[in-house]
């Protein structure tokens, strides 16, 4: 089958992740949203619907993918599907017949469409919206079950789900090594080590809620307590740390402290001690010593986010952080409930609770709000992170970030505004 996956209008809402990458790129679970739909469709030939502003990031990021080819959407009959949906399990949800036009719904939000030719002459990246509504009216609709993700912490809330889910549909094809194992606490069947893995001695795992999953080239250090469901990506350092349940670690992480119930993108460094909890982070982020973030208020109650441009509240009280990519934190600093922060803020102790709402390219600088328009020099600093992981900072890459500088101009703006007010009220 012939799928191709979109984002439609709601992925602002995915902030500040999805400002640098399409919703089916972000990690739920042992996979990527991208990867969960290409298994539920048994993909054959794979194609993506993005953003302009995308495009060549993702197309140099999935060269597997047809990103923005119109002739090969053409081409025949296809599954288009929504890059923010989580598929059912394995039979929770019946697969519809892939051989008629329909539609799939949630809430009457489409998470995928069966199309032919004939549907997408008109369909592209610019177009893509008014199709949808086109196709919700005309064709038959099918529950497509599963959810449609809307923000950042229904990913978070669900991990530990999804990783018990993705252990066990790729348990049977993941290779197992059977030697220089940790200490096992629970069934030993729910322990995946990649062979490939380095496991030093005093190490761990317990497995008595969920699946421990450890990919290819992982290294645990000794004194290292694995809690699952936990999955930790190709490649990442867990360097003594407490990694608690419902934990997911991208490729090429280091990792210290203590992790709970958080999703790290990739290529980000916690090396030290200090607390992740209930969090979403982005790649080539990086948390200094001692620096922990809270994800439970005083009283208990629900948490609010700011998210694109507006408060949100989550309906749960156990909600941490979101920090976009190449986020920068200082030693010591003290990160509050439901804080959101964009891509390349620079967050510096205060001695107290940073602001909850950071924009990106700005900076919190003797705990007030800045803005960082030495946008060549955050270039330069970018170029010696990545290739500290052997990463080059491309030429598609630095684009795409200069063009987020004037694209989030505006909300930099407002948010200083709103942070002088605050303080000429406090001062008042």
């Amino acid at each position: 089958m012939r799928v191709c996956l979109f984002e439609d209008a709601s992925v602002a809402d995915l902030e500040p992740l999805c400002l640098t990458r399409p919703a089916f790129s972000l990690l739920c679970g042992c996979a990527s949203l991208g990867d969960k739909h290409f298994r539920h469709f048994a993909a054959g030939s794979r194609g993506a619907l993005v953003r302009p502003l995308l495009a060549a990031v993702t197309a140099e990021r999935h060269p597997q993918l047809r990103v923005n080819d119109l002739a090969w959407l053409r081409a025949g009959p296809v599954v288009l599907v929504n890059g923010r949906w989580l598929p059912p399990a394995p039979g929770a949800q019946p697969l519809p017949s892939l051989e008629a036009p329909c539609v799939g719904l949630i809430g009457g939000e489409v998470a995928f469409a069966v199309l032919t030719p004939g549907l997408l002459e008109d369909c592209s990246p610019l177009t893509l919206e008014a199709c949808l509504g086109r196709w919700r009216r005309a064709l038959p609709a099918v529950g497509a079950g599963g959810v449609l993700v809307r923000h950042l912490w229904q990913l978070v809330d669900r991990n530990a789900d999804e990783i018990r889910l993705d252990a066990w549909l790729t348990g049977p094809e993941r290779p197992r090594r059977s030697d220089q194992l940790p200490a096992v606490v629970g069934p030993a069947d729910q322990l995946w080590v990649d062979p490939g893995a380095r496991i030093d001695p005093f190490v761990v795992a317990d497995t008595t809620a969920g699946a421990v999953v450890v990919e290819r080239d992982a290294v645990i250090a000794s004194f290292s307590r694995l809690e699952g469901p936990c999955c930790i990506g190709p490649g990442t350092h867990v360097l003594g740390a407490k990694v608690r349940a419902g934990t997911t670690l991208g490729p090429q992480c280091r990792l210290g402290g203590e992790v709970e119930a958080a999703i790290v993108q990739g290529h980000a460094n916690k090396y030290h001690d200090g607390f992740l909890g209930h969090a979403y982070v982005g790649e080539w982020v990086n948390l200094g010593a001692g620096t922990s973030n809270s994800d439970l208020r005083n009283d208990y109650g629900r948490v609010r986010v700011a998210v694109n441009g507006r408060v949100v509240d989550t309906g749960l009280s156990k909600v941490g952080c979101f920090l976009g990519d190449h986020t920068r934190a200082g030693l010591g600093c003290l990160i509050n409930t439901g804080t959101s922060a964009g891509v390349f803020s620079n967050l510096l102790p205060t001695g107290g609770l940073l602001p909850r709402h950071v924009p990106s390219f700005a900076s919190v600088w003797n705990g007030a709000l800045m803005e960082n328009d030495d946008v060549d020099g955050m270039m330069r600093t970018a170029r010696t992170v990545m290739a500290r992981r052997g990463q080059a900072l491309t030429a598609a890459l630095e684009a795409l970030y200069r063009d987020l500088f004037v694209g989030t101009a505006a909300e930099r703006r407002r948010a200083l505004r709103d942070a002088e007010r605050r303080q000429a009220r406090r001062i008042a």
